[in-house]
């Protein structure tokens, strides 16, 4: 028989938990946040996530094990907590609902840290940074800020928010359905520039080289990325910060971005 070893600071949320449930006669309805002693005691993380969303959350050759940034994270934070990780996979659209209904008690899909998403749902630490980026050749040297696609065509989706942003920027757009078109058309010589998460660019160069583009600029924000939770779920999204901060320190979260994408995303 195998005994989990609970790290000291957790036993310390636990004991904080239980206080409160002492205090509210153990009534759930009276605000007792029991999120992260139930996970204990059943022995199971439950995660949300999608399983089709390259690098992040996928199956390897479309039907192997399920894998991925976010899905590594997830099993490297379970594993800091003593219990086991296990995935449901659902459509994005769902994924929420999912969190809500109580069916996981945590969505790992590069969830953004927005403040309307802050007002409904608990999040942990960040996990993920990223910016948008402008991807041209890199023999390019006239585009070095979003001020430079004045006047110069960029390929976008449409439905995307960095189509805006170029837009924004000045740039004439030509419309494609995602960024395996947009890519395609830099490297041809068919558009000046594309405009996308640095994410899905590392991604790209990791995969294919990509030895033909390279980043021209960046935004000055930055999305964050975390782990969400049903709201006052405090105990649970606590643990799995300090869980994150063990994680960063000891270097699992940089060995885990050099792996996906080549460079440290996780601070």
């Amino acid at each position: 028989m195998k005994f989990r070893l609970i790290p000291a600071a957790l036993l310390s949320v636990v004991a904080l938990t239980l206080t409160g449930c002492s205090a509210s006669n153990g009534d759930n309805v009276t605000g007792t946040d029991d999120s992260l002693s139930s996970v204990l005691d059943s022995g199971t993380l439950t995660i949300g996530t999608e399983g089709t969303y390259r690098p992040f959350s996928f199956h390897e050759d479309g039907s192997g094990e399920l894998t991925g940034y976010d899905v590594e994270v997830a099993r490297a934070v379970a594993a800091e907590l003593g219990v086991d990780a296990a995935f449901e996979e659902t459509q994005w659209d769902a994924i929420f609902a999912g969190l809500t209904a109580g069916r996981w008690d945590t969505i790992a899909n590069q969830v953004s840290i927005t403040p309307k998403r802050l007002e409904a749902y608990e999040f942990s630490t960040p996990y993920t940074y990223s910016t948008g980026v402008i991807v041209v050749p890199t023999d390019n040297t006239s585009i070095t800020s979003f001020e430079s696609l004045d006047g110069l065509t960029t390929a976008q989706s449409l439905t995307s928010n960095w189509n805006t942003l170029a837009t924004e920027s000045g740039a004439t757009v030509e419309a494609v359905e995602g960024w395996a078109q947009s890519v395609t058309l830099v490297e041809q010589g068919r558009v000046d520039a594309t405009v996308n998460d640095k994410l899905t660019f590392l991604d790209y160069q990791k995969s294919t080289g990509a030895e033909g583009l390279k980043i021209a600029a960046e935004t000055e924000d930055r999305s964050e990325s975390a782990f969400a939770f049903a709201k006052d779920r405090t105990a649970l999204a606590d643990a799995v910060s300090e869980a994150l901060a063990t994680l960063r320190k000891d270097g699992t979260l940089a060995e885990l971005s050099d792996k996906y994408f080549g460079a440290d995303v996780s601070q």
